[in-house]
């Protein structure tokens, strides 16, 4: 961190500016001006309005760059480099007038478009923008750089890397919440949390949306999930709906952010309606009353897409079936490119109960790499449980997690040189959680002590480069115990050990230990059982498998996890008492797949899922599914085949609509995202196309 702002952010708090467009616009700014045009048209007013800011109690002032990117300045006649240096150097004409230690911020706004998958940008399209602001920025003289009012958490990553790669310059971060807990898009606030923190901000907060009283449950929220310097910069209020002025006075506004205090902001400043009484009202309140210094907390154990935060304080499922070790059918698949085969399986995964989704792509033959990157976006677009991405590649790896939306696993890294020093940088660069394999070059160790001995080891290097010790993941690894009856008792020791010695994470591929034996499933289950009594907090298993799950789910119960029994109930309220089952129709057949039983009593939760199974007999209720679910590609082919028995309107009237009001109800409702409608309504247009040309 640059060293004027370490030293800033020692005292016990930081205030920041207030609204710069409330300023322009009092000052005749009109409407569909550009602000950032005023900087070399009227730089003198530029410079009165950050004096007036220093005047009242700015220690860091924005430039006036918010929108300072290519997208939106392309017809303003001047290039960001010119608009950005005269910002800058206004800010620190006015620092050098007034208050000469003050430092001026690089002001970032989002970009104005929608990040795929949701919209049509790229990300290295947006990385490429924000870098050309960065860097105009930090030769121009900014101290630091503040990405601000962002919504979009994909939109925050691009951000951060293009500042990171691209300068010396310190990183502060705020999103927009809304009074429902998230952004825009449906990020939450802990995913915002420790994927910023994971990317290596300087500062976190937020911003703008909401005054301080409605702020309030935000910044409790988000004081739980970090440690770094918190920001809090609202809104003077709402606005009237009549008058559009907001309703909170310069007084009123300081007297709700000292009651913010409590929750250890470092870093205090104003958005849109305030002004430079608002900032000497909030200064005068913070001299008079001080701030409290916040106690470090213990982020826990957590993995997130944007939209859902996992936190690992309990067994956990990982669903291990994208991967085509074994399977013929998804080989085949990956050869084809055939992503709706894989988000199939995302989605038979989730809907069976899987916490976390392993996504493995290497197939001889292949682009692993793009493969990776193309079935990340996919996945992301339809599911929202965290991914693990699963690979030994280290391009591979770097591809994905600079996509990725979140904080993912990533699996593995193990005992060897080569691995450690080529792996972990990267997890660290990302900010992901990591997989340790209790191997080295000499193998798996047959003993538990020499497992944990490498367990430790990983531990050790992964701390040593500031990958936080509750982001590390052990696998001990699971033998055969057909073949090596012995290790079964070594893995689950060393095991038991990593968890409570060591004090990490821990995790085991399940299957593998019914290798070559009858009745795999039940050998899977008890092993199973045995491995979360010992400790375990991520099974990888497929959760499709009735036995695996209902293992995971009574275990819970038994131990006091599932309070009141809510999720064991839930799950099995409405099923068969398996008592009354004759076992003669069970059956037991030596693969660790579901059985015909197992499909049976499972099928409730999977519902139309495998759609590709059922072509030739495709229903109204399979394209409601493919519309809610965003399979594009499914819901054409769908549409193509009810054409030739049914009524286009029928099609319409039974199907599209049906599903698309279920998708508008579950968006009002805050239950399902930004994301998820665009990508709902993308498959209904390619719907109504096909009835259109049919």
């Amino acid at each position: 961190m640059d060293n004027k702002l370490k030293e800033l952010l020692k005292k016990d708090y930081v205030i920041l500016d207030g609204g710069m467009g409330t300023m322009l616009q009092a000052a005749g700014m009109k409407m569909g001006e550009t602000p950032e045009m005023l900087n070399i048209t009227q730089p003198e007013l530029l410079i009165s309005i950050h004096e007036k800011y220093l005047n009242a109690g700015s220690d860091i002032i924005y430039a006036n760059t918010f929108g300072g990117n290519r997208y939106k300045l392309e017809e303003c006649g001047h290039s960001v480099h010119e608009l950005v240096t005269a910002g800058i150097k206004n800010a620190r004409t006015a620092c050098d007038n007034v208050k000469p230690e003050a430092l001026v911020a690089l002001d970032v706004g989002p970009i104005g478009q929608l990040l795929e998958p949701t919209g049509t940008l790229s990300f290295e399209e947006a990385y490429e923008m924000y870098a050309e602001i960065v860097k105009a920025g930090e030769a121009a003289g900014a101290d630091l750089v503040v990405f601000e009012t962002m919504t979009d958490l994909l939109d925050v990553k691009a951000a951060v890397l293009a500042a990171k790669e691209n300068s010396s310059l310190p990183v502060m971060t705020t999103m927009t919440f809304e009074e429902n807990m998230r952004t825009f898009t449906g990020c939450q606030i802990s995913a915002f949390a420790l994927t910023a923190a994971g990317l290596g901000v300087d500062a976190l907060g937020v911003n703008c949306s909401l005054g301080p009283k409605e702020l309030e449950p935000v910044i409790a929220e988000l004081t739980q999930w970090t440690n770094l310097p918190v920001i809090v910069k609202p809104n003077a209020g709402l606005p009237d709906p009549v008058t559009n002025l907001y309703n909170v006075n310069a007084a009123q506004f300081a007297e709700f952010m000292k009651d913010l205090r409590k929750y250890g902001i470092k870093v205090f400043g104003g958005c849109c309606g305030t002004t430079p009484e608002f900032i000497s009202a909030l200064a005068d309140m913070l001299k008079k009353e001080g701030n409290p210094i916040k106690a470090p907390i213990v982020i826990p154990s957590a993995v997130c897409s944007a939209t859902n935060t996992v936190i690992v304080d309990q067994p956990r499922v990982v669903g291990e079936r994208i991967n085509p070790t074994g399977k013929k059918v998804f080989k085949q698949a990956l050869i084809d490119n055939d992503m709706d085969y894989i988000l199939g399986q995302a989605l038979e995964q989730t809907s069976a109960g899987a916490d976390i989704l392993d996504v493995n792509v290497g197939l001889p033959g292949i682009d692993e790499r793009q493969m990776m990157i193309d079935t990340v976006k996919s996945l992301q677009s339809v599911v929202d449980v965290p991914l693990q991405l699963d690979s030994t590649i280290p391009e591979v790896l770097d591809s994905a997690l600079r996509i990725y939306n979140g904080k993912p696993i990533v699996n593995s890294v193990n005992g060897e040189e080569e691995s450690l020093n080529n792996i972990l940088p990267i997890v660290k660069k990302y900010g992901a959680a990591v997989i340790g394999l209790a191997l080295d070059k000499n193998g798996i160790p047959k003993k538990a002590q020499d497992r944990v001995a490498i367990a430790k080891k990983i531990m050790d290097r992964a701390v040593a480069i500031g990958i936080p010790k509750q982001d590390i993941y052990i696998d001990c690894l699971t033998l055969t115990a057909s073949a090596e009856q012995e290790g079964v008792m070594e893995t689950l020791n060393a095991l038991h050990t990593v968890k409570h010695e060591l004090g990490l994470r821990t995790v085991l591929g399940v299957s593998n230990i019914s290798f070559g034996l009858p009745n795999r499933v039940l050998v899977n289950h008890i092993f199973l059982t045995m491995a979360m009594q010992s400790g375990l907090d991520l099974a990888i298993i497929n959760p499709n498998v009735y036995e695996m799950m209902g293992a995971v789910r009574a275990y819970k119960l038994l131990a006091n996890i599932d309070k009141n029994s809510v999720d064991y109930i839930r799950a099995y309220a409405s099923m068969p008492d398996v008592s009354k089952i004759n076992p003669m129709n069970m059956s037991h057949g030596n693969a660790g797949n579901i059985s015909a039983g197992e499909k049976n009593q499972n099928s409730g939760a999977a519902g139309n899922i495998n759609l590709k199974d059922k072509k030739g007999s495709y229903t109204c209720d399979d394209l409601f599914y493919a519309v809610e679910k965003g399979l594009k590609n499914e819901g054409s082919t769908i549409t193509e085949e009810l054409l030739s028995t049914m009524d286009s309107m029928d099609i319409v009237n039974n199907a599209l609509i049906p599903a698309l009001d279920k998708i508008g109800e579950e968006f009002e409702k805050g239950t399902l995202f930004l994301p998820q409608l665009i990508m709902a309504a993308g498959v209904a247009q390619g719907a109504f196309e096909v009835i259109r040309k049919h």
